[in-house]
């Protein structure tokens, strides 16, 4: 019930939690679907083919002098619409695997642009002739349009697709192999990102008996009843959780349905659940696949953007709040004696230590107060705050209400430190309540707001903060934080939960 009561408070920010989808609904293929790529690709190619050519022989802003044949460059447009189509095939473009999720398919775009205008280049030689050779210009501009477009539109299609995913559609039937504390984390995973395409029909296990309910999906069979149940299930995908098979029934797994015709993929998680949120990279040394634990969560352009985002960000809002935060330092100061600011020493990413910034919210003799009053001290331990805390000052209760306490934090983004968007910061005493999730919480930098400052702020048990903060790292995108963000100000606005 705690569960169903939190996602519903989220369901603003997360989008859809659970596909609308009936238990035995056929669902509309999404090889079917990527069979309108290479047409839509066609299309966007010949718009920046055309576009470039405008502005680069047409138009008055950028002249062209030198002599040029029209006629070249159409047949050279006829040419390279099914050449980029077949680079595109070798860069896995149209393969599902690839597509539909992360920031790998718009990078195989860039490449597979690249290499394309290599081969104009190349076609231009073998067809030009007498005749100058290419623009320079012309092949820049058609290289910016041609990623600008192409990448364009494979965002908004993917969209598309993730909004018909939530209603049910595109969807892969999916069994999940071993009902262990693996595969119920992988099940709960899919269950609430319906985005992923993963739609999980149920479990197969070989310690629990058919029918028995775990997590809300049934136990259908065991090992031994898997090609029955794939054949019943109409299933397009079985997840194996390692942990919980032998070597040898993961052997005849393998045999049955890792052939050509088989027509169902089998994909192994890495074997351990706790790692399902830093994730892991396969990597063949020597023809041995290793599995390589990430040591943080976001990488490679994910990482760059919200670095961006952050900086941007922290810098245009300290610009902005610049008099009013000036004034609440000098409202501190005539509410009652001590600092302005107060140092909150707690984790970062990687497990560093630093100081957090908040604008002073208590009486300067705030520890003396509390080990004179042991159960405001046992509170504090349970909860992590006190609802009605006697230590903070008059001005400070307004400055928890309104979240303006946080705002120095901006400080700690430009320093490297925190993020703008992220979980909540975990101080040294704190992480041993986090149990097995505390090493994941540390992958990524703490956020000045995060899914727990929309879903509760200081009402959430640890519980839910680290099941919040969970999904948050987990299912990381630069639009989930901008959305949050946005909806952070709502938060504060209501004044909900905090004190």
């Amino acid at each position: 019930m705690a569960d169903l009561t939190l996602k519903r408070k989220l369901q603003p920010v997360l989008g859809g939690m659970v596909p609308k989808t009936r238990a035995r609904r056929r669902t509309i293929g999404l090889k079917q679907v990527v069979w309108a790529l290479p047409v839509l690709d066609a299309l966007f190619m010949s718009v920046g083919f055309i576009l470039a050519y405008h502005l680069r022989f047409k138009s008055s802003w950028l002249p062209y002098s030198a002599p040029f044949s029209p006629q070249f460059y159409w047949t050279l447009l006829a040419l390279l619409v099914p050449t980029w189509l077949l680079i595109f095939t070798a860069y896995g473009l149209y393969t599902p695997r690839y597509l539909f999720g992360g920031t790998r398919e718009y990078a195989r775009v860039v490449n597979a642009c690249a290499i394309g205008v290599m081969a104009v280049i190349v076609l231009s030689f073998m067809y030009r002739g007498v005749e100058q050779p290419i623009s320079r210009g012309w092949l820049l501009i058609y290289f910016s349009l041609s990623v600008l477009t192409i990448t364009s539109y494979r965002f908004a299609f993917r969209r598309l697709v993730y909004r018909l995913r939530q209603r049910g559609l595109f969807l892969t039937r999916s069994l999940i192999v071993g009902a262990n504390q693996e595969g119920q984390a992988m099940a709960e995973q899919f269950r609430s990102v319906p985005t992923t395409g993963v739609h999980v029909v149920g479990f197969v296990d070989d310690t629990l008996a058919r029918g028995t309910v775990v997590n809300g999906l049934l136990v259908l069979g065991d090992s031994k009843s898997l090609k029955t149940l794939v054949e019943e299930q109409e299933i397009g995908e079985l997840i194996v959780s390692p942990t919980s098979l032998s070597r040898e029934a993961l052997l005849d797994i393998y045999r049955t349905f890792n052939s050509n015709g088989s027509g169902v993929e089998v994909r192994l998680s890495p074997g351990l659940f706790e790692i399902l949120t830093t994730g892991a990279i396969v990597r063949e040394v020597g023809s041995v696949p290793l599995v390589s634990l990430n040591k943080l969560r976001i990488t490679g352009v994910d990482a760059f953007l919200k670095s961006a985002f952050d900086y941007v960000g922290a810098v245009v809002g300290l610009i902005l709040l610049l008099p009013f935060l000036l004034l609440i330092a000098l409202l501190i100061k005539l509410d009652s004696p001590g600092p302005v600011l107060h140092r909150r020493r707690v984790l970062g990413a990687g497990g560093q230590a630093f100081d957090a910034f908040k604008f002073r919210t208590m009486r300067v003799d705030a520890e003396e107060y509390l080990e004179q009053h042991p159960e405001l001290a046992e509170e504090l331990e349970h909860n992590g705050k006190l609802k009605n805390d006697p230590r903070v000052t008059r001005l400070g209760k307004f400055l928890r209400k309104a979240s303006i306490d946080e705002l120095p934090q901006l400080l700690n983004v430009l320093k490297g430190q925190m993020s703008l968007v992220g979980p909540r910061m975990i101080s040294p005493p704190e992480w041993v309540k986090f149990g097995k999730w505390k090493h994941n919480l540390l992958t990524v930098k703490p956020g000045i707001t995060g899914l727990w400052q929309v879903g509760g702020r200081s009402e959430l048990s640890y519980e839910d903060r680290v099941r919040l903060d969970m999904h948050y790292i987990r299912n990381y995108t630069v639009w989930l934080d901008m959305r949050i963000l946005f909806n952070t100000f709502g938060a504060v606005l209501r004044g909900s939960g905090a004190y």
